[in-house]
């Protein structure tokens, strides 16, 4: 008897280990980018070069994934070294103070065929604020070469620098305070 409560229950801790999915982020098939309104006449570009991400899930729709994200904030570009520089002083993301920005959903929600709701609080600047993303999965794969499956995700969220004490002393009029955050991601899983 008692050696079938224990092949049980070790059955049991292998049906959970294997009901939950763990996928990594692909940093060469993904991007991390965002947009401001430049002395509120034109929008400039920037992204972030390295980060790292996961995601877990247990339902098959994704209806219950799960995000994480941590962004390196000295890997900021936006392809112009004189505003980098300044980008990385300590006037807007002090990049030797908080060397980081975190993500970390709390829902998701379906909203209809492949669009979501994503939630979650956002850490920037020592500041923690919830935030929503329009989340889209793109498309899934079987890829037997690589033999992993992948997920592309589509991630869109408006937030407030001002609100994360970034560029206090910039003034609106030199960049907007809002700031438009884009994710494009490959996440994937061996099989």
């Amino acid at each position: 008897m008692k050696n079938i409560i224990i092949l049980s229950a070790l059955v049991l801790i292998q049906f959970s280990v294997n009901a939950q999915s763990t996928w990594t982020l692909d940093k060469v098939h993904s991007k991390i980018g965002f947009t401001v309104t430049h002395h509120m006449i034109s929008e400039v570009d920037g992204y972030f070069s390295d980060f790292e991400g996961s995601m877990k899930n247990t339902k098959d729709d994704f209806s219950d994934a799960m995000f994480t994200l941590n962004i390196k904030t000295a890997s900021i570009t936006t392809q112009f070294e004189v505003r980098d520089n300044h980008l990385k002083s300590a006037d807007i993301f002090d990049v030797a103070k908080y060397p980081t920005i975190g993500f970390v959903s709390s829902s998701i929600t379906h909203i209809a065929g492949n669009r979501y709701k994503l939630n979650g609080a956002l850490t920037m600047k020592a500041t923690i604020l919830p935030i929503s993303l329009d989340l889209t999965i793109i498309g899934t794969n079987k890829n037997e070469q690589a033999k992993r499956f992948e997920i592309g995700v589509k991630g869109i969220s408006k937030l407030s620098r001002l609100a994360f004490g970034v560029g206090t002393n910039l003034g609106l009029f030199s960049v907007s305070d809002e700031v438009e955050l884009r994710l494009i991601g490959e996440f994937d899983k061996l099989f």
